[in-house]
């Protein structure tokens, strides 16, 4: 067990609605924590590393803490340059067709829908220092060795636009399965003290509030291009 969850596969639960609506709060995930390892002189031939894509769900550790696991989709790989005009995503200039995103606010604020830009509210400093350094003719470009990843929920993530990129070495894994979905709110799941109030609402209510329509679902990546 401490191998599997270690080096092969390990579970995780969606607190927050920033991936809605491809993944929803209370989807238990497994994640394939192989696909993104360092590949080994001999292992390269016989296992199955991918390179990070754009378009890949990735969980990674949160540069600002690393003590938490986010999950956000790989919108900019090193060396392509992105950015977003009146909540329109544009990649080395061409603009993206992007089924899995959802808007759920109608008005355009004007750093996080036309980005990047003068920051309206307080941001971490590596995001600042990426404005700062990584901003080309209104474009962002992604340096070597990082990412920048973003929510499908898109008015409603805190993502790179805020924190900055992410490192190649804080992913953990790609999602593959929700293997249990559980209709909870985000304190239910977050929340320490709730937790005994989570278990009972799940002994009694697990029957109907179990979202058995996404038991098993595969997760897939979406080529982003």
């Amino acid at each position: 067990l401490l191998f599997g969850t270690t080096t092969l596969v390990q579970a995780f639960v969606i607190p927050t609605g920033s991936m809605e609506d491809t993944l929803l709060v209370g989807d238990h995930l497994l994640v394939d924590k192989l696909a993104f390892a360092p590949a080994g002189p001999i292992s390269k031939f016989s296992l199955p590393y991918s390179d990070v894509h754009r378009g890949d769900i990735i969980v990674f550790r949160y540069p600002i803490d690393i003590k938490q696991t986010f999950v956000k989709r790989v919108m900019g790989v090193p060396g392509y340059r992105i950015h977003l005009q009146n909540k329109q995503v544009f990649l080395n200039g061409h603009l993206l067709n992007e089924p899995y995103v959802v808007h759920k606010l109608d008005y355009i604020d004007s750093y996080r829908d036309n980005f990047p830009s003068e920051p309206n509210l307080p941001i971490y400093p590596p995001a600042q220092a990426m404005l700062e350094h990584n901003v080309q003719g209104g474009d962002l470009v992604v340096p070597p060795g990082f990412y920048f990843a973003m929510g499908d929920n898109r008015d409603q993530s805190l993502d790179s636009r805020y924190w900055g990129f992410v490192p190649r070495e804080n992913i953990i894994g790609k999602p593959l399965v929700i293997y249990w979905s559980y209709e909870a709110s985000t304190d239910d799941l977050s929340n320490p003290s709730m937790t005994v109030q989570h278990l009972m609402d799940v002994i009694v209510h697990f029957p109907t509030k179990t979202r058995w329509s996404r038991t098993l679902r595969l997760i897939h990546s979406y080529p982003v291009q």
